[in-house]
């Protein structure tokens, strides 16, 4: 019996030894198999697989088991290349883990993957595979981690059958380009802590089985298209400690059961549509970490209890509608590192408290309402790396040591009110990157006040109080792509080693008072896209060299002292979008040397001394749009090369010795005659030119018939009007005698005013039907006031002077044209600073604010003394902060602003765009809809802001004094930046009414008549965004 034990021992033992020697030698051949289907290089990584030999024995990424049965291959980061089809996995029964992370495998993910029934962890992140996940891959009932993040191509939806995977603990699906929407059975994987499906473009809610995963830690669902909300039930996610949720469309209230999650360290959730308010109840989250919730549509006021939160390291809030004041509790934050409250309507000023957060590097304030000065206690940050303060409505001084640390990068305090010198900690800041001053009061030395600086990209001064001269050092900024100091009251030359600068880009010195000659060194900057030096005092040749700067797009050089003629090497420049060289004194011809394929699309050479006849080359430029060539000396016949181009749509040639026919293009046809006027001999088909005669083979004959008439009909005009003159003589003295009282009786006159003079007294007396008493609107003590609508559809006011003698009658003409005149200069002007002053305290000094949603002309009343006072509170609206509600279209046609088209919200920002509207309507007489359609269409904006401001103001009236340039610049500056189509970038209405009152023009007012809009936008001839 004993004996027939152990045999049957041995027997079972026996067979097991060859059961594993034959396991092993068929996971052995899988494993080579699979490797020789693999690239070359990938077969030398795996050199140690070799056969003969047991994968048990020190086979590279390779484990066992104590039966010598493969259990784990692991080759993450091998750098292997090659598919998953030859690899039999029914070969290996005992394998637990896979893991290929971090290859460059590819081809599909093989259905055979489902034979490895006791596998526990998958990992194929960080490869290539495309298709759906195989349905027997949610077989594995024993899987515990499933890791195919940035597979980047893998498709399909997410099954239902996921539930069957009740192990799975670690979840990682993202990066890839799933469809459909989270499955709820996902609620079933009850073990699971770790979720990941970002950037898988996932679409639909959030389910809210979510909530019944009490095991989970960690969520990770950004950048897909998840809509609705968020759902109430996450905040049963107890042991939850990270959740991001950014860059859906997640909309509605966040649940207020999520500010209770005391275990979040980590909470996502910007670029949304997520609307209310932060309850005071976010100070129950004391172990958060990072709460960014940016770009979202969350108002009201940020709560005092946000102090509670100390371990806060990142906090941003950037992009919402945030109002009153910053709470000084955030001084209690003393391990904040990145504090971001920019574009929102915060006002009041910045906390002293700030100055507590020592570990502080980055601080956001730009783009809100705020006041007052900056705190001293900012100079105690040593650790700041970018300081953004731009559009703010901050003054006072900037905080002289704020690169004190060294570790400034970032600078950004533009459009403020700030005064007095630059941080004198700049000079030697060697760490900045960019430094954006400008639209302040700043003053200081240029030349004295900055350094040399290694790692610079873009400064931007220009618009400020700056002195001195340019200094050589910034051609020792090796890293410069931007400098910009325009505006400013620079003088001296420009240095030559500013060329040494190779990088860059963009050189913008112009309105200074810089003098000399264009240095020839600039010819060797190959980088120079932008070289903008107009209105100096730049006086000799534009040097040839500039025809070497290959990537020149717009070269400005007009309103200088600059000679000679233009080079051709310049013209002929073969990426030129613009080119400016109006109001020097340039001599001799227009060069021939342009080339049609050139992309330009601006050319302005008004205002030199150029003669000589228009080269035909002009009329075969592709791209050309605008041509300006007014005030010059140029003669003889326009080329017929102007009739093929379709691109042009703007043209001056005035105040030149041209004639003959003007060309057969839109352009030209279209034109205005103040663009065509004192030419020697144009003709034409537009009004205010002679027609072009006849040029038949007869022309001839006819021209002499012509003259013969012309003097037959001149000879008989003049005779019937010494007939007509000695008739009416004779009638008046015949008059006189028979009724000598009667001139002693007041009689009407009618001064019919009009610059145009396109008024007749006919036209009057039949839209009055001859002042008739129902068109009567006033009375005063030197006449009636009637209104006229003319055939045009303009609609004037008339008024019917009452008069007792000739005397009188002069006086009292030029005491009405002194009251027209009146009414189109400075009540213009306080018309428009009135508006804005009335929009101001509806939107900030009213609590709820006032939005008035029907900001147009109709609706803005004069008194007597002709101040502006806003009408019709019909359909204001208070705007709460805790809602968010639409409206239907109750505005004026023409002045509503674009988002309310698509969204129908309404915000300040709607009053905003009407009343840049409503600027221009004012400054120009007319509403302005073609200019704002130009304005805004990619096609044409770059032509409209190229043209003069002196022609886009109401032609009416006399052109306006001298007194009120200024404030002529100032509202058009502020009228473009209302009507950005962008409500985010609009100006608040508080700015506006304070930048009106202040009264700094952008401009010289000698400058007007050759100032442009796009000079006036607030990037600098940008389109608006």
């Amino acid at each position: 019996m004993s004996q027939k034990i152990v045999f049957i021992f041995l027997f079972v033992l026996i067979t097991v030894k060859l059961y594993s020697v034959a396991s092993e030698k068929s996971e052995a051949n899988a494993l080579l198999k699979w490797k020789a289907s693999l690239e070359n290089q990938s077969q030398l990584v795996l050199s140690s697989w070799k056969n003969g030999t047991s994968p048990c024995t020190r086979w590279r990424g390779i484990q066992c088991d104590t039966s010598n049965s493969v259990i784990t291959i692991n080759l993450h980061n091998y750098q292997l290349q090659g598919t998953l089809h030859t690899l039999d996995f029914s070969s290996l029964p005992n394998l637990l883990t896979f893991d290929i992370y971090n290859n460059s495998f590819h081809g599909t993910i093989p259905p055979q993957i489902g034979n490895m029934s006791k596998i526990s962890r998958l990992n194929f992140s960080l490869n290539t595979f495309h298709g759906s996940i195989p349905r027997e891959m949610w077989t594995l009932r024993s899987l515990r981690s499933l890791d195919t993040w940035f597979c980047n191509y893998l498709t399909g939806p997410i099954p239902a059958s996921i539930a069957n995977l009740t192990n799975l603990s670690y979840l990682a699906l993202g990066g890839n380009n799933f469809s459909g929407s989270i499955p709820p059975e996902i609620g079933k994987l009850k073990n699971l802590a770790y979720l990941d499906i970002q950037s898988s473009n996932i679409v639909g809610p959030i389910p809210r089985e979510i909530g019944m995963l009490s095991n989970l830690e960690y969520i990770d669902f950004t950048e897909n298209n998840i809509s609705g909300n968020i759902p109430s039930t996450i905040a049963n996610l107890s042991r939850l400690n990270q959740l991001y949720l950014s860059n859906n469309t997640l909309s509605g209230l966040i649940p207020p059961s999520l500010w209770n999650m005391s275990n979040l360290t980590m909470l996502w959730l910007y670029y949304n549509q997520l609307s209310g308010t932060i309850p005071t109840s976010v100070g129950n989250l004391i172990n958060l970490e990072s709460l960014d919730v940016q770009n979202n549509q969350l108002s009201g006021s940020i709560p005092s209890t946000i102090g509670n939160m100390t371990k806060l390291t990142e906090i941003v809030l950037n992009n919402n509608f945030f109002f009153e004041s910053i709470p000084t509790s955030v001084g209690n934050l003393i391990n904040l590192e990145t504090l971001g409250l920019q574009n929102n309507t915060l006002s009041g000023p910045i906390p002293n408290t700030i100055g507590n957060l020592k570990r502080l590097s980055t601080l956001e304030l730009s783009y809100n309402i705020l006041s007052g000065n900056i705190p001293q206690t900012i100079n105690n940050l040593t650790n700041m790396n970018s300081f953004l303060v731009a559009n703010a409505g901050l003054s006072g001084h900037l905080p002289s040591q704020i690169c004190l640390g060294g570790s400034l990068t970032t600078l950004n305090a533009q459009n403020n009110h700030f005064t007095g010198p630059v941080p004198s900690s700049l000079k030697n800041c060697s760490s900045i990157v960019m430094i954006t001053l400008q639209d302040n009061h700043l003053e200081g030395d240029v030349s004295q006040d900055f350094g040399v600086y290694p790692n610079l990209n873009y400064i931007d001064l220009s618009n400020n109080k700056f002195y001195g001269q340019i200094s050589p050092n910034w051609g020792k900024c090796n890293s410069l792509e931007f400098l910009i100091i325009a505006k400013n009251n620079i003088s001296g030359g420009i240095p030559p080693q500013i060329a040494e600068a190779t990088e860059l880009g963009k050189l913008h010195l112009f309105s200074n008072q810089l003098t000399g000659n264009i240095p020839k060194a600039l010819g060797k900057m190959k980088n120079l896209v932008e070289l903008k030096v107009a209105n100096n005092h730049l006086s000799g040749k534009i040097p040839s060299e500039i025809g070497l700067l290959q990537a020149l797009n717009h070269l400005h050089l007009g309103g200088n002292d600059l000679i000679g003629s233009i080079p051709g090497q310049v013209v002929q420049l073969p990426n030129l979008l613009e080119l400016n060289l109006s109001n020097n004194k340039l001599g001799g011809s227009i060069p021939s040397d342009f080339k049609s394929l050139q992309p330009l699309y601006s050319l302005d050479l008004s205002g030199n001394l150029l003669n000589g006849a228009i080269p035909r080359v002009l009329g075969e430029l592709q791209h050309l749009k605008c041509l300006n060539l007014s005030r010059n000396n140029l003669s003889g016949n326009i080329p017929s090369s102007f009739n093929g181009m379709s691109a042009l749509n703007s043209v001056n040639i005035s105040y030149n010795q041209l004639d003959g026919p003007l060309p057969d293009n839109k352009a030209f046809l279209h034109a205005s005659i103040e663009s065509l006027k004192n030419n020697k001999g144009l003709c034409g088909n537009v009004t205010g030119l002679v027609p072009c005669p006849n040029s038949s083979p007869s022309g001839k004959s006819h021209k002499v018939v012509l003259l013969v008439l012309l003097v037959i009909f001149g000879v008989l005009a003049l005779a019937l009007s010494v007939i007509a003159v000695s008739v009416y003589i004779l009638c008046r003295r015949a008059r006189k005698k028979e009724d000598p009282a009667k001139e002693m009786q007041p009689e009407e006159h009618f001064s019919i005013w009009s610059r145009d003079r396109k008024m007749t007294f006919k036209t009057i007396t039949e839209a009055t039907n001859n002042f008739d008493d129902k068109y009567l609107i006033g009375i005063g003590g030197q006449g009636s006031v009637y209104r006229a609508e003319l055939p045009s559809g303009m609609v004037v006011a008339v008024k019917k002077l009452r008069l007792e003698s000739d005397a009188e009658d002069k006086y009292n003409s030029k005491a009405f044209e002194n009251e027209i005149k009146a009414l189109t200069e400075m009540r213009r002007v306080n018309a428009v600073k009135g508006v804005a002053n009335a929009l101001s305290y509806m939107h900030h000094g009213c609590v709820p604010p006032i939005v008035h949603r029907d900001i147009s002309s109709k609706n803005i009343l004069l008194d007597s003394e002709y101040e502006a006072h806003v009408s019709d509170f019909g359909t204001a609206k208070f705007l709460k902060p805790d809602s968010n509600w639409t409206t239907l279209a109750v505005l004026t046609y023409g002045y509503g602003a674009p988002e309310l088209v698509q969204t129908m919200e309404v915000t300040e920002k709607c009053d905003v765009y009407s009343f840049g509207v409503l600027c221009f309507e004012i400054l120009m007489g007319k509403h302005p809809a073609d200019l704002i359609s130009s304005l805004l269409s990619p096609s044409t904006a770059s032509i409209t802001y190229n043209l003069l401001l002196v022609d886009v103001i109401d032609q009416r009236p006399p052109h306006p004094e001298k007194s009120v340039v200024g404030e002529i610049m100032l509202i058009t500056k502020w009228a473009l930046e209302c009507l950005s189509q962008s409500p985010q970038f609009r100006p608040s209405m508080h700015q506006v009414s304070k930048e009106l009152m202040d009264g700094k023009a952008p401009f010289d007012d000698d400058h007007f008549p050759m100032i442009r809009l796009g000079q006036l936008n607030e990037e600098l001839e940008s389109p608006l965004m």
